[in-house]
């Protein structure tokens, strides 16, 4: 039977996991890559990616999905899709699970030496992830074509990037609860969440001997007022999966304390600036025009943002959806914000694993 794991204590204490466990593991893995260039300008002497594989690739090398991580995840955050009753089957596909820059496993402030140590390490963009993610895939595991792109989050800042950098290296492209670009408004709310660590004295402009513990709980209060809808709030669905007896003051506390337990403080912040900063209109022949990108986009693109999301607003994929030539916008309904991109409500893990799973197979959800 599978286990499903409580999402909102997962949530609040270990925002590296999303949904539910995958039944099978994976194997993890590192790929090194030896002078790596940041778009910054900064090269770093070793860039380190830690990934996980999940089934077996075919002797052709062509069954393959890649799963790029959302913010500060492990390769273990698509457990929703995978596995028996789900829509990424093990015993056909090879599933390669990447972890973004600034995890504190891939190459982060908190494990680089000098001169790129914490608050020296350079900026990374969504791009930058996405060309190291490229040269994993064709040098280490020589894949050179992929059956589809699947990410939530900044997993789908990097699907959208993918679709606009290597418009032909995939059959499909899966975006659930991100956008092309991030807005004004995001930017904002970013900005509060990197304010909250940065006032906090211990912080010492990211030189810290402790971390700044205040300043990280803090973060963690405020990324919760923005995590589920108002009315998933007001409706107490936080009581879906919480224990009996549980308290909305037990909720808030475990939030403070438990959203961002035992995270270094400069890699957080290191990817809510990687996160702020995602343009594809970035990219190289656009000239910041997101228009221009999404129009380039060539392979059917699902694109499934939550009806309640505050962090990528529904309004915000509205007006991108209709740029994209083979693009269908697939809006979740649900109360559960920006986690129902990732199963987080009663009903989202059969909505995602319904429609992207026929989307894989017949080219519409």
């Amino acid at each position: 039977m599978i286990r499903r794991i409580n999402f909102l204590i997962l949530t609040l204490c270990a925002p590296h996991l999303f949904g539910q466990e995958p039944v099978d593991q994976g194997e993890q893995h590192e790929f090194v890559i030896s002078n790596f260039n940041t778009e910054s300008g900064v090269t770093l002497p070793q860039a380190r990616i830690i990934y996980g594989t999940f089934g077996h690739l075919n002797a052709a090398r062509d069954n393959a999905v890649l799963l790029p991580s959302h913010y500060m995840a492990n390769f273990h955050g698509y457990g929703w899709l995978i596995g028996p009753g789900k829509c990424l089957d093990t015993s056909k596909l090879f599933l390669v699970a990447t972890e973004l820059f600034g995890n504190g496993r891939s190459s982060s402030p908190s494990n680089t030496p000098e001169p790129y140590h914490g608050p020296r390490f350079p900026l990374v963009t969504i791009r930058d992830n996405v060309e190291a993610v490229h040269m994993l895939l064709t040098q280490e595991l020589r894949i050179t074509h992929l059956e589809a792109i699947i990410g939530f989050s900044m997993g789908a800042q990097q699907a959208f990037q993918w679709a606009v950098s290597h418009p032909d290296f995939a059959d499909r492209i899966v975006a659930t609860s991100g956008t092309a670009k991030t807005y004004g408004h995001g930017i904002v709310r970013l900005e509060g969440q990197i304010s909250a660590i940065v006032t906090d004295e211990a912080f010492k402009g990211g030189d810290y001997t402790t971390q700044p513990e205040k300043g990280i709980a803090a973060s963690g209060l405020v990324w919760a007022a923005w995590l589920y809808s108002q009315e998933w709030w007001r409706r107490e669905l936080w009581r879906t999966n919480s224990p009996p007896g549980t308290t909305f003051d037990q909720v808030l506390e475990k939030f403070r304390t438990g959203f961002f337990h035992g995270a270094d403080a400069n890699n957080l912040i290191l990817q809510m600036r990687t996160w702020e900063r995602h343009n594809v209109g970035d990219s190289p022949g656009f000239n910041g025009d997101v228009e221009r990108a999404l129009r380039s986009i060539k392979v059917p693109f699902l694109y499934m943002p939550s009806e309640t999301d505050l962090y990528f607003p529904l309004e915000d994929a509205r007006y991108e959806a209709p740029l994209i030539p083979k693009g269908i916008l697939l809006p979740i309904p649900s109360l559960w914000g920006h986690p129902a991109g990732a199963g987080a409500g009663p009903d989202d893990l059969k909505f995602l694993n319904d429609h992207i799973g026929r989307f894989l197979a017949e080219g519409h959800p």
